[in-house]
């Protein structure tokens, strides 16, 4: 018996079950079934069987002895080797890079703690991808040692990637609670956690306009914004060589004092802006152009308190409206705290409240909402009453909605527009700390004891943020993120507040892409991944035949993040 397959002219062939044998000299044939409505697989299965083949199903033939994910591995660290993470760490394979590639990977898949990271990457296939299934924790210090001393040539790799003679570059700080007392980093300041009772670390991250990191300096957590700027200057200067940037930072960390520094770097500009104070002396001078500011939003003035600068003064309606409503509804709960402290004042005739007592429980009411600077306050033994001040209430009223952007780079080069969207780009930092402290890295809490793992660890989760953000770019598509947040913000108007444009609206809407997928955040689109996996079979009819390992078949989303990734052959 065979199976033949007869064509048919413009029509589907007929698949029949034949027999055939010789008589008298000729081929007989005889038909014993049209197969033609069977599926190919099944049609497929009887040839076999006609041939002699012994059939098994897939469960008698082989065994899964293990299964791993492995789809957010393979994209993760393919990404790293295409973006060159590898030979940014060390141009020469060796095994501390290895260790060093895992711990950054790890990061991504599930941050934890070192000893917790070198028994989970066994959960997924990254350690026999990267080839370090024997490694104990006291491997990964090592390693830790290694990559800390390599800090400043992989920094300099970075600067030479992304800054360029001329650039703007980007300098913001921020800090991490740290769990215990051994490490000298370890200080009390200003906790950006609003963790009360820990100690914090400070670390300020320089990065290029479009938000990558490129360096890292830790600072003991006392340090102050301001101090911590002649670092990055030497740095840029000494350290990456180079002898025209424009440095671009907010107006805590920019201050006069720190500008006047900058003045001595005639290669070195910068671009930051103006405290309130200083914003209001402006205005008292007369130095504002209201009537400008009126129609076209931004206005360059000049002023002899600032000489040899430009001013760029920007005032967005939309941010002004926000402010009022914000100031009144502050004012009005502060009122209501200090009017119940008056009726207490007056219902206390026996014992009356003394001067210190009601001082107290009015500090604490004007300190929660600081609005303490427009009340007219006054206090006595048993007596207390207050007043708004709305002189000083109007002068701020009539700054809502004005910022002024200060920079020492000519119109030449720099028009008033660009200025400020230069200055305003400096949300892509605070980016990198809110990606460092997010679900993703998770750099908080900080448990190592020496001061140089502490460095280490940080510098750690900041070359996996910049590996994922070029995971994130190429996987936009697929994310919640506004593809096109970037071309829409160069035709905006600079100082107008950032929307989301018309396509991220629809994705958000609809949680699909254009394609019809759905979109996810970073983390489930890393757990969508985690699902392809890597099985280790085994043939059940011959154990002693060696093991070999099958990825499971991609989804349509699975293939076409690897698509999107350029990581599909």
């Amino acid at each position: 018996m065979y199976i033949d397959v007869v064509p048919n002219r413009g029509s589907k062939p007929t698949v029949l079950l034949r027999e055939g044998w010789r008589q008298d000299g000729k081929t007989r044939l005889r038909t014993l079934a049209n197969l033609s409505d069977w599926p190919e697989s099944k049609i497929e299965n009887l040839r076999r069987l006609l041939k002699g083949e012994a059939l098994v199903s897939p469960g008698e033939a082989f065994q899964i002895e293990r299964s791993r994910p492995h789809g957010h591995v393979a994209a993760i660290l393919g990404t790293a080797k295409k973006i060159g993470l590898d030979t940014l760490l060390a141009s020469r394979p060796c095994r501390e890079r290895d260790l060093v590639m895992a711990m950054i990977a790890e990061r991504l898949i599930h941050p934890c703690s070192k000893m917790a990271t070198a028994r989970l990457w066994h959960a997924t296939t990254l350690a026999e991808e990267l080839a370090v299934e024997d490694c104990a924790e006291t491997d990964l210090y090592q390693a830790m040692d290694w990559l800390i001393d390599r800090q400043g040539r992989i920094e300099k790799k970075l600067a030479t990637r992304h800054f360029a003679e001329g650039a703007l570059v980007y300098y913001d700080i921020s800090s991490s609670y740290y769990e215990g007392r051994t490490c000298p980093l370890a200080k009390y300041g200003h906790s950006r956690d609003g963790k009360r009772g820990l100690p914090i670390i400070v670390y300020g991250v320089l990065t290029d306009a479009e938000g990558r990191p490129a360096a890292l300096q830790v600072y003991p957590g006392h340090t102050g914004d301001p101090k911590t700027v002649p670092d990055q200057v030497d740095k840029l200067r000494r350290g990456f060589g180079l002898q025209r940037v424009v440095l671009v930072g907010d107006r805590g960390m920019l201050t006069q004092v720190q500008i006047d520094q900058l003045k001595e770097h005639p290669g070195l500009g910068w671009i930051s802006a103006l405290r309130y104070e200083s914003i209001r002396r402006l205005a008292a001078s007369g130095a504002l152009t209201w009537s400008a500011l009126e129609s076209t939003k931004l206005a360059e003035v000049s002023s002899p308190d600032f000489p040899g600068e430009r001013l760029i003064v920007c005032f967005n309606p939309d941010l002004a409206k926000d402010r009022r409503r914000t100031r009144d509804e502050l004012l009005a709960a502060t009122r209501e705290k200090l009017q119940k402290i008056a009726k207490e004042v007056e219902r206390r005739k026996k014992t009356p409240l003394t001067a210190s007592e009601i001082g107290r429980k009015v500090g604490l009411a004007l300190k929660k909402y600081k609005m303490g600077k427009h009340f007219e306050i006054k206090i006595t033994d048993g007596f207390f009453s207050f007043s708004q001040k709305e002189a000083s209430i109007g002068r701020e009223r009539d700054l809502d909605g004005i910022y002024v952007i200060r920079t020492s780079e000519t119109a030449e080069r720099l028009s008033d527009q660009d200025v400020v969207r230069g200055y305003k780009a400096l949300a892509k930092v605070e980016r990198v700390f809110r990606g460092l402290k997010s679900l993703d890295i998770q750099v908080r809490p900080i448990w190592h004891r020496e001061e140089r793992r502490v460095r280490c660890h940080i510098f750690i989760c900041i070359l996996a943020y910049y590996l994922e953000w070029h995971l994130r770019r190429a996987l936009a598509p697929l994310l919640f993120e506004d593809e096109d947040k970037e071309r829409e913000r160069l035709h905006r108007h600079p100082v107008d507040m950032a929307e989301s444009s018309a396509s991220a609206k629809r994705k958000k809407q609809s949680k699909k892409n254009g394609a019809g997928l759905p979109v996810h955040s970073f983390e489930t689109l890393m757990a969508e991944l985690a699902a392809m996996t890597k099985n280790r079979c085994r043939v059940k009819s011959d154990p002693a035949a060696p093991a070999f390992d099958q990825v499971s078949l991609p989804t349509q989303i699975q293939r076409q993040a690897f698509q999107y990734l350029e990581l599909f052959s």
